[in-house]
């Protein structure tokens, strides 16, 4: 909601901020308007940018989508973060919103795209009487084809109609036009009475308040944002020029709260980098350190006000010819976006974390090499498949070079099947494979729960994608390998989900019913493949955690709440999830009887409580996906069951699974 009232004043101020220009042309006209932004805006955005990517070098692990954050602060230097977030798919209501420190910067994103097209809608006002008619056209039409736009795509793409401008240039256009009618309008400002105006201001305070407790998510910004635009625009429309209605200017003009808003780029700069690395650090769930939080970001912000916003503002480039400042603000722009970038390259080098220390132990994608094998490399190449992710390993630059197997490892999954990509490694260069791992983050396949990929639209077409290709290239003798993940998580890298949330997913005539969906689905995928001759193998479920090793690995953030539910869970629970999917299995092989398992699980918890730690070393990176060092402790099962077992007795018998390596 502060985000909508903040878009109708900012049209409302930069309309009157700029009314007064007298220059003639529009060369001169935009380098006015174009010198006051930079000025006004990139001074404390920089500054805030630079520090906040220093900062989160040293406290924030890299994980699975660190990438997207670094993305989202590089774009912020140039007004673009909001397409990074919606491109993603990030719903800004969602978990990982809250761990990107420049997720707030799609608003200022949005209001300098708005900055784009402003003045030339704005520059016939300055022009003539007739000129501020056609203007006040412009912005209409604009606000009547945004308000349209936001309807239908806050129900066809609610992320992209979220961050993304064109849903939200009415909002901006509402405040320009406010100003522009009461000043073409000046009656409308002249009631005979204070009365009338006194109670629509109060009206619209109570509506602009209002729609901070009624507002939900759901068809946002149309028409979610109605109430508080309406109410922004009533309180503005009550107040301007009306020095009579003196309670309503005591109550909005109160010393706190204008302190606030001449603070307030400043705040709405720093707030946002200061929440997210204490969520990352420390945590941000008890009342103290949200106390401790808040006071740091007003202690920042009255910083950059103070040193920073207001001597570019109103002192160092005051006299600055205005084609100066706008040269070179944006070389200073393009310096920040520079070193931020530099930083994000040497991350690894300024981080504090163990993580970076030791990259192979953490992060799947394990060693490059492996002893007994000088030369050799199975770095994977990158391949798009309609959409989708193809990575394909196979031995290079071996000192000893040997033939190829003549018989390939194809590989399809969601991330569970990326994070074993320091074992594909591994195994492709001793057994000399190639190995073709289809993976689509998020999607898995045939993963028994089909509210998961068989009822998601985008998980069914890149699968089908992928089984296109397969189909085109798949031999008999060839193996099918399917890992993904087939048992609710109990966390991921944000929160924790309890266990009871797992079960209500898990157990029940309807995760039963779904099952059995699923099940008749898989046979009808699979069979081909097996009439085919095609070694079809599922991966049965690993070991899960409820609580991330790699948020807890550091003397800054092992003390986070979010480590609290531990890195031990009891065997006995872990094979009460799995019974529901090994069950699935065996029904399988009823109709596909060459079908394999191969079972992760004794390797990974020997010991009648599974842990996610070995010693000091990570099994795993988060809860769920297996560390690098993990990988490794997986080589020789891996190997034994694909390298050598797969043609002999890996069998499933009744409701057990019985192979000749691992059970």
């Amino acid at each position: 909601m502060g985000v909508d009232v903040f878009f109708v004043i900012s049209g409302f101020v930069v309309s009157a901020s700029i009314a007064s220009f007298r220059g003639r042309g529009l060369g001169a006209f935009l380098a006015y308007f174009y010198a006051r932004r930079i000025k006004r805006i990139f001074p404390a955005l920089i500054v805030c940018l630079l520090i906040t990517a220093y900062v989160s070098a040293l406290f924030i692990p890299s994980s699975w989508l660190s990438a997207v954050n670094q993305q989202t602060g590089l774009y912020a230097f140039f007004g673009l973060s909001n397409f990074i977030l919606a491109r993603t798919g990030r719903d800004y209501f969602a978990p990982t919103t809250e761990f990107n420190p420049y997720t707030h910067t799609w608003s200022l994103a949005v209001e300098e795209q708005f900055y784009l097209v402003f003045p030339f809608l704005f520059l016939a006002w300055l022009a003539s009487r007739r000129g501020r008619w056609w203007s006040v056209g412009l912005f209409g039409v604009g606000l009547v084809a945004s308000v349209g736009f936001a309807g239908w795509q806050s129900v066809a793409s609610p992320t992209a109609a979220y961050f993304l401008s064109p849903s939200r240039f009415w909002e901006l256009a509402a405040g320009v036009l406010l100003y522009q009618l009461i000043t073409l309008r000046p009656a409308l400002t002249e009631l005979p009475a204070a009365k009338p105006r006194g109670l629509l201001g109060l009206f619209s305070l109570a509506l602009l308040l209002a729609a901070f407790f009624v507002s939900t998510p759901q068809r946002f910004p149309m028409p979610g944002a109605l109430l508080a635009v309406l109410g922004t625009l009533g309180v503005i429309y009550s107040l301007h020029l009306r020095d009579d209605l003196h309670r309503l200017h005591r109550l909005l003009g109160c010393r706190p709260l204008v302190a606030v808003g001449k603070i307030s780029y400043s705040l709405y700069l720093w707030h946002w980098p200061v929440f997210v690395l204490f969520r990352w650090t420390a945590g941000l769930d008890s009342a103290p350190l949200r106390l401790l939080a808040v006071a740091l970001a007003f202690g920042l912000a009255v910083l950059s006000y103070r040193f920073v916003e207001n001597p570019f503002r109103h002192g160092v480039l005051r006299r600055a010819p205005q084609a100066a400042v706008i040269v070179c603000g944006l070389l200073v722009i393009a310096g920040g976006w520079w070193l931020a970038a530099r930083m994000a390259d040497n991350l690894h080098r300024l981080s504090l974390s163990t993580l970076s220390a030791h990259q192979d132990v953490w992060y799947p994608h394990g060693p490059a090499t492996r002893d007994g094998f000088p030369g050799c490399t199975a770095e994977p190449e990158y391949h798009d498949v309609e959409g989708g992710l193809l990575l394909s390993y196979e031995p290079r630059g071996c000192a000893e070079p040997r033939p190829l197997s003549p018989n390939a490892l194809y590989v399809i999954g969601d991330s569970h099947a990326l994070a074993y990509e320091g074992l594909f490694k591994q195994y492709a260069i001793a057994r000399s494979v190639r190995i073709n791992a289809y993976n689509n983050g998020g999607c898995p396949f045939i993963s028994l729960q089909p509210w998961r990929d068989l009822d998601n639209a985008d998980c069914r077409r890149y699968a089908d994608a992928a089984l296109r290709h397969i189909r085109a290239r798949i031999q008999p003798g060839d193996v099918l390998f399917l890992p993904s993940l087939r048992i609710p998580r109990f966390s991921d890298q944000w929160a924790y989900f309890g266990e009871a949330s797992a079960r209500a997913q898990m157990f029940g005539d309807e995760a039963d019913a779904g099952r059995a969906r699923a099940i008749a689905d898989a046979i009808e995928v699979l069979q081909p493949f097996v009439e085919q001759g095609v070694k079809v193998v599922f991966e049965a479920p690993k070991p899960l955690f409820k609580a991330p090793p790699f948020r807890c690995a550091d003397w800054f953030n092992e003390a986070n709440p979010v480590c609290a539910p531990g890195f031990e869970m009891p065997r006995s629970l872990l094979e009460e999830f799995r019974a529901p999917v090994i069950n699935g299995y065996a029904q399988l092989a009823q109709t596909l009887p060459s079908l394999r398992v191969w079972d992760p699980l004794p390797a990974l918890c020997p010991a009648e409580v599974c842990s996610a730690w070995r010693g000091e070393s990570p099994l795993y990176l988060d809860g769920d996906h297996l560390s690098g060092y993990g990988n490794l402790q997986l080589f020789q099962s891996f190997d034994a069951f694909f390298g050598s077992s797969l043609d002999n007795d890996a069998i499933l018998s009744g409701d057990r699974l019985v192979g000749n390596c691992d059970l």
